[in-house]
């Protein structure tokens, strides 16, 4: 038997969109071994259990523009409450001022729906490996 490598990401996405959110899961799920543990469709609701269950995921990807709020909220309302938790924008809204934005709030990555999911796919593969999602991975265990 192999000796099992990647353990699944526990994962939280915050996406106002039921279709990109399904999208999204069905495309993480089947590329890396991922499991979702919840999803938000506004600032608040995302807020809410992240500050309750920061401690239970590995990574959650972020939309800038919610039914409510934003991501820009949600970032500045978890980022002291996520323990190990990565945080991801995933946005149309990707620009340099907004990526800018988002990493002084303390995302850890950004990337744009429109052009960079094989770079999240990819970010998602090296976290569930062991790694920190850098691509200078180094020290895996």
């Amino acid at each position: 038997m192999p000796p099992q490598s990647m353990a699944n990401l526990k994962t939280y996405i915050v996406e106002d969109s039921p279709v990109i959110r399904e999208n999204l899961i069905a495309t993480l799920e089947e590329m890396v071994p991922l499991e979702v543990v919840g999803t938000a469709e506004d600032e608040s609701t995302a807020v809410y259990w992240l500050t309750q269950h920061a401690q239970q995921c590995d990574l959650v990807i972020i939309d800038i523009f919610l039914k409510g709020g934003s991501g820009l909220g949600v970032l500045r309302s978890t980022v002291n409450a996520r323990g190990r938790c990565k945080l991801v924008v995933f946005s149309n809204y990707a620009t340099p001022d907004m990526r800018r934005k988002c990493l002084e709030l303390g995302a850890d990555k950004v990337f744009d729906k429109s052009n960079e999911i094989d770079a999240l796919i990819n970010y998602c593969e090296r976290l569930a490996a062991g790694g920190g999602g850098d691509t200078h991975h180094g020290d895996l265990v």
